[in-house]
C-alpha cells in the first residue's frame, strides 16, 4: 500500500517584516488559534530589541542559525536492541527544531510577559548561549558519542 503524500503548505510571509521564516516563527508560537494574539507577542519582541539598539530581524536570523542543529540521533531498532543512530538534519527540519527550542525555552522561563522572555532568548542564542543553544549543543553531544552507530542509517 502506497503512503499518502505529505504536501508543502505555502506559508504567506507575516506582515510586518515580509518574511516566511517570521510567519512560520509567529504560526507556531500560537496557540488556540488565536493567531493575533501570536503576531503582538512576536512583534512587542521586537519592540523590546528595538529599544535595545537591536536590529530585530537580524537578532532573529541569527538566533534562528545558531540553534539550527547540524546532526540527531534517531532511535533504530536492530536485533532486539534499541541504537540511537546520528544522522544529519535536513533543512526543513532544522529550521523546525530550531523555532520549536526558541519558543520552549522562552516558555520555560517564569515571572515575565512572553515579549520579553521571546527578546532574552533572541539574544541570548544570538550570542550562543541560553537554553536553546543548550539544547543543541546536548543534541550534537548526543550524537557525537553514539558515532558508532552511524553505519546503521539508511
Amino acid at each position: 500500500m502506497r503512503r499518502k503524500r505529505k504536501y508543502q503548505r505555502e506559508i504567506l510571509p507575516d506582515p510586518r517584516f515580509q518574511n516566511v521564516v517570521v510567519a512560520k516563527f509567529i504560526n507556531r508560537l500560537m496557540s488556540q488559534g488565536k493567531k493575533s494574539v501570536a503576531q503582538k507577542v512576536f512583534y512587542d519582541a521586537c519592540d523590546i530589541l528595538v529599544k535595545q539598539q537591536q536590529d530585530p530581524l537580524q537578532v532573529f536570523d541569527e538566533a534562528i542559525k545558531n540553534v539550527s542543529p547540524m546532526v540527531e540521533v534517531k532511535s533504530k531498532r536492530i536485533g532486539g536492541a534499541n541504537y540511537q543512530v546520528p544522522r544529519e538534519v535536513r533543512g526543513d527540519r532544522r529550521l523546525t527544531l530550531a523555532i520549536r527550542w526558541l519558543i520552549g525555552a522562552a516558555q520555560a522561563k517564569k515571572g515575565k510577559p512572553m515579549a520579553e522572555k521571546l527578546a532574552e532568548e533572541f539574544l541570548a542564542s544570538a550570542k550562543n548561549e541560553g537554553a536553546a543553544i543548550k539544547k543543541k549543543v546536548d543534541m550534537h553531544r548526543m550524537a557525537e558519542a553514539n558515532k558508532a552507530f552511524a553505519h546503521f542509517s539508511r
